[in-house]
């Protein structure tokens, strides 16, 4: 991560219907938009049933990256965000193709949760609204999920990411572009089915007014505002009109609509459907619409990090809070582990500032498995780092998180990193030996007075230096390191000390 602000940044969301580009200029911790992007590459009609994405679609997607990246190469490392939604989430063969367009974009990708998606959309619609002390309800119908966010002023207070969207809906109902009064009511019948586990938890928060983002909901604004059914807005008459004027046309390939773009007419009507499903389900009368979603939630968010104020560091003080995790032992942990890290991160090519971030959070967190058991209590806690919802961390950086919190005691398996591009598979071993080694150090959950201390690396030799007579004042310590140095042996690292 950068530690100014750059004049330029951007963002960049590759959603399941239309891939998007915004670029923009800063200013005194506000960004001007300058330049969009968008094509629709429809990534999500490129999945195959088993879920891989098919060749073609990716060839396309590439191509449209190549195009963006053009636009983006002159931008600096870390100014520029770019993340995945649904389809990448489905995609079983997503990271041969996020290699691909890492290339073609010339920046990195990160898959995004659902409910991560869905707070940055929050983020975006409310930095774009006046901002207001009453509770919005948030809608974002996207290509492959259809986020929906209770919150209130910048803050979401209830999020689901539920498994429909345009291009799915219209895919599992309208695929032979037919469009009738049985298959439109099976489609909305379909996605009430979607909301109804949240239905009720969304009627009761109270929400005062409900706001539609991103592609589909601007397209059906567009229609029923272009043939005169609303005046302000998507009321639920004119979503009325507008499902009866679909019914009538009887075929995609028939949406002769003012407003409509033929690009947007394959994917329309299943859109169409669920929000007529979620105006049914929670009551909506009237939606606002937003020009803001995910691509400016991920300009604030950038912004955020790059003025220290990351909503990571957040998630990671309240998981400390939650498992009442021994934050003095956490911090001595750290403290020795960064000393390692500054005197061999370049030996080691780990001088990125993320892989410090890394490491410091796996020093917070490396015990909150002990509230489950302490008996391989760093099982228990990368289990629960990998499968909750961690407000601000992308997918990748969940699992290299969790990765860090496994192996940071006991063995250290190989088949821990396999599953990680190599370049992090060998930053991750290095990061894990160096915390490793920290926990190792602590593990009397004091103090250690050893301002002496030196640690040299040569390949995946690891040389510790204490101070004279030091291991000989301190046995236990000694035998730990002994152990230690067997772990690390199995895993083709050699650990010397003296």
């Amino acid at each position: 991560m950068i530690d100014h602000i750059p004049s330029t940044i951007a963002a960049v969301d590759l959603g399941s219907n239309s891939f998007h580009m915004i670029v923009a200029e800063t200013n005194g911790g506000q960004f001007r938009v300058i330049d969009k992007m968008r094509d629709m590459v429809r990534l999500a009609a490129g999945l195959k049933n088993n879920n891989d994405l098919d060749n073609e679609t990716m060839k396309r997607a590439v191509a449209t990256l190549k195009r963006f990246g053009e636009r983006l190469r002159d931008l600096e490392p870390g100014s520029v965000r770019v993340v995945g939604t649904n389809t990448l989430r489905k995609a079983r063969n997503s990271r041969e193709f996020v290699a691909r367009a890492e290339i073609a974009l010339g920046h990195p990708i990160d898959i995004i949760a659902g409910s991560e998606e869905a707070r940055l959309i929050y983020l975006g619609v409310s930095h774009g609204l006046e901002d207001e002390s009453e509770k919005r309800l948030v809608i974002d119908i996207g290509g492959g999920s259809t986020e929906f966010i209770v919150g209130r002023h910048f803050d979401p207070l209830h999020a689901e990411s539920l498994h429909m969207g345009c291009v799915s809906m219209s895919n599992q109902f309208f695929a032979d572009g037919k469009i009738n009064e049985r298959q439109f009511n099976l489609a909305v019948i379909s996605a009430r089915q979607e909301i109804e586990p949240t239905e009720e938890k969304y009627r009761s928060t109270g929400w005062q007014t409900a706001i539609g983002a991103s592609g589909t909901n601007l397209a059906i604004y567009d229609v029923v505002m272009a043939n005169g059914w609303s005046k302000d807005g998507i009321t639920a008459d004119s979503l009325q009109s507008l499902r009866k004027a679909l019914i009538e046309r009887g075929s995609a390939d028939k949406l002769d609509l003012a407003g409509l773009s033929s690009e947007r007419r394959p994917v329309f009507v299943g859109g169409v459907a669920i929000l007529c499903a979620a105006f049914e389900a929670l009551g909506i009368k009237h939606l606002r619409i937003s020009d803001s979603a995910l691509r400016e939630g991920l300009l604030y968010d950038l912004l955020g990090r790059i003025q220290h104020e990351d909503v990571r560091e957040r998630t990671v003080e309240s998981l400390v809070d939650q498992y009442q995790t021994d934050r003095a032992q956490s911090a001595r942990v750290f403290k020795t582990a960064r000393t390692f890290w500054e005197q061999i991160n370049t030996d080691w090519e780990i001088d990125d500032e993320n892989s410090l971030l890394l490491l410091r959070w796996a020093s917070h967190l490396h015990e909150i498995g002990r509230a489950i058991a302490h008996s391989q209590y760093q099982k228990h806690g990368s289990y629960l780092l990998a499968n909750m919802d961690l407000p601000g961390f992308a997918r990748g950086e969940q699992r290299r998180l969790a990765t860090l919190i496994r192996t940071h005691r006991r063995k250290l398996s190989e088949s821990a990193f396999k599953n990680f591009p190599q370049t992090w598979q060998e930053k991750l071993r290095k990061l894990s030996v160096l915390l490793r080694l920290a926990v190792v150090l602590h593990r009397r959950r004091s103090v250690l007075d050893l301002p002496g201390l030196k640690i040299k690396v040569d390949g995946l030799t690891v040389k510790l230096q204490f101070p004279s007579d030091w291991l000989q004042d301190h046995p236990l310590t000694m035998a730990d390191l002994e152990h230690e140095a067997a772990y690390l042996k199995s895993a083709g690292f050699k650990l010397k000390f003296k």
